[in-house]
């Protein structure tokens, strides 16, 4: 019975809270009183949108690649670590169908620059730096554009990891 009592008022306590919190909610807005304040102005609505694009029109989709790319960084003739990333392109709208057809071809040469980039040093010591980052990116995006042209407008590295052996 002892232990019965402090539930019991955890239970009165929550159905409390949980009423009061129910019965003192704030109105909804009156959507009158919301036209007449006119629209709000965000950070968003002050940057300039592109020539022939209209407002609030999605100008841009993201689409994430199927799998992790596996890089093997190697020194001195071993397998010192693995470097693990997920990528995702930006592309203009209507372009993700182009960038799941072409996904074999795209994971192929960035492969390649992931190979590149491990074979340079990029993924030693400091590998997450902004400058080795937006190397890596900028080297990404040129080979995607050399395949998908100009419906790919930025790479997006969303997981990196690297496991030392």
């Amino acid at each position: 019975m002892g232990k019965l009592i402090p539930i019991l008022l955890a239970l009165v306590g929550l159905a409390g809270g949980g009423g009061a919190g129910y019965f003192l909610r704030p109105p909804p807005p009156d959507p009158e009183a919301l036209a007449e304040c006119g629209p709000v102005q965000t950070d968003h609505d002050l940057q300039s949108l592109p020539p022939g694009e209209e407002e609030g029109e999605a100008t841009t989709e993201f689409v994430k690649l199927n799998n992790q790319f596996i890089v093997p960084v190697v020194t001195s003739g071993k397998v010192s670590s693995l470097v693990l990333l997920s990528l995702g392109l930006e592309v203009r709208v209507g372009g993700t169908e182009a960038v799941y057809r072409a996904e074999p071809k795209l994971r192929d040469a960035f492969l390649q620059v992931l190979f590149d980039h491990a074979n340079v040093g990029g993924f030693a010591g400091d590998f997450t730096g902004a400058a080795t980052m937006d190397r890596l990116r900028m080297s990404l995006r040129e080979t995607a554009q050399s395949i998908l042209g100009d419906q790919v407008i930025a790479i997006l590295i969303s997981d990196i990891v690297r496991q030392d052996t």
